[in-house]
């Protein structure tokens, strides 16, 4: 009898172990190789050695990421145990997706906006409004127009659905923004008001982004902002489906796709080079209309540069983060857009765009008794014979300080960022001589004597 048990317990203790050892030896069968859900990136295969042909210290540790991302039958796992939660206990397995009624998902990335939490200070919205102004500025002085949007959180528009989260506060970033940006005279499409002025829900339930007809109607809107005349939002569109981004990342081999509205015209635009989605980091085309476009957008931009390239003559869309300003020269853009989604308004104060730094006065400057004020210099590929300088403002700085690098040529305002900090592109030659940092604090404008 002991014997009998005994065996039935080997083949317990063998059968679990086939279980454990089949999705690693699953991946040496042909073709077994994992593909991404959602937004997933996968870890890539690792090598034994590094670029420079020394052995790489790294490869167990980017083995196991490997092994956890691509390992045999990985997303029908996920898939299974995904399917699990949200039936038995209507949890989800990711954080980045949040499981609304109705068979609404939201993205876990907009909680803080919905909920008013971690919203961005005083001096942040200052500081994002004034580099929008600085951006406008550039661009009027290459003869472009500017234009700024914001693509609203889903949650934002549609809560219906919504799980009942508490609001810490009924405030939001973007309607704070607007108002530094009107102050600022910085051209502002409000799309959120475009969009609540619509009965029609112009989400997708299980993705985070419009559909075609929302990206139609913000295609209508841009072109308004600018003096242009469009009617995507009225033209016709068919009936398709739609499999969405958030029911990948629970459901990665799943198949569901939701009926979702599609462009029933045609466009008549043309790439200027092929390219493979509308990913790419960069897109270029030429329409029908008229002017050159050069519009700065997210993934929100995916269903939306289509009737922008209908639109104009020409049109260079990039995901580009920062932005890249040198290209108006190159494209001859009489146009610039940036489109930024809710949830990375503070994109505005992390990224330095790429341009030179405006000149600018503050006034008379006192000295300051702060001792030298650090600052890093580094040489720019993007802006040859161009220096990316960044610093640290002292605590004292005013909420609303501009910053400026007093050098011989003159001053250069900064761009804003995070943690009082500032970043400017200036040319080379501007550091060979003695320069400061110009601030204000208590109302009163002070020079800082710098050390690079």
């Amino acid at each position: 009898m002991k014997n009998r048990s005994n065996f039935w317990y080997g083949v317990f203790a063998a059968l679990i172990l086939a279980l454990c050892l089949v999705p690693s030896l699953g991946m040496l069968l042909p073709d077994s190789g994992d593909t991404a859900g959602g937004n997933q990136v996968l870890a890539a295969p690792p090598s034994l050695v590094d670029a420079s042909g020394q052995l790489n210290p790294d490869y167990l540790t980017e083995l196991t990421a490997y092994v956890e991302d691509s390992h045999f039958l990985r997303q029908e796992m996920i898939e299974a145990w995904s399917l699990l939660n949200v039936r038995a206990l209507h949890t989800s397995i990711s954080d980045q997706v949040i499981l609304g009624s109705n068979g609404w998902l939201y993205y876990g990335e907009t909680v803080d906006d919905y909920v008013g939490a971690d919203l961005l200070d005083e001096r942040e919205i200052f500081s994002a409004a004034r580099n929008l102004a600085l951006v406008d500025q550039y661009c009027r002085s290459q003869g472009a127009e500017f234009l700024f949007t914001i693509a609203p959180n889903k949650n934002s528009l549609y809560d219906e659905n919504m799980p009942d989260l508490t609001r810490l506060s009924e405030g939001r970033n973007a309607d704070t923004l607007a108002r530094a940006l009107a102050a600022e005279n910085v051209a502002y499409l409000d799309l959120f008001a475009a969009f609540e002025g619509q009965e029609e829900v112009l989400y997708f339930a299980q993705d985070s982004h419009w559909n075609d007809r929302g990206a139609a109607l913000a295609a209508d809107a841009v072109n308004a902002a600018l003096g242009r005349e469009s009617a995507y939002f009225t033209g016709p569109f068919a009936e398709g489906e739609h499999l969405g981004d958030l029911y990948e990342m629970l459901f990665p081999t799943g198949g569901l796709a939701e009926p979702a509205p599609v462009c029933g015209g045609a466009f008549t635009f043309t790439y200027d080079v092929p390219i493979r989605s509308a990913e790419n980091q960069t897109i270029m085309t030429t329409g029908g209309g008229e002017g050159s476009l050069l519009l700065f957008r997210d993934s929100f931009g995916n269903l939306l540069y289509p009737y922008l390239a209908e639109s104009f003559g020409q049109a260079l869309f990039s995901r580009a983060m920062p932005i890249r300003l040198d290209m108006i020269a190159q494209r001859e853009a009489d146009t610039v857009v940036l489109e930024l989604v809710e949830r990375n308004i503070d994109y505005l104060i992390r990224y330095v765009p790429v341009m030179p730094a405006p000149l600018g006065e503050a006034g008379a400057a006192e000295p300051g008794d702060g001792g030298l004020l650090a600052l890093a210099a580094q040489g720019s590929q993007e802006l040859p014979g161009y220096v990316l300088v960044t610093g640290t403002l002292p605590e004292a700085a005013d909420t609303d300080s501009r910053v400026y690098l007093a050098a011989a040529e003159g001053w250069y305002e900064a761009f804003l960022l995070e943690d009082s900090s500032f970043a400017l592109y200036v040319p080379e030659t501007s550091l060979t001589g003695q320069v400061s940092i110009i601030y204000t604090a208590q109302g009163r404008v002070w020079a800082l004597e710098t050390a690079i």
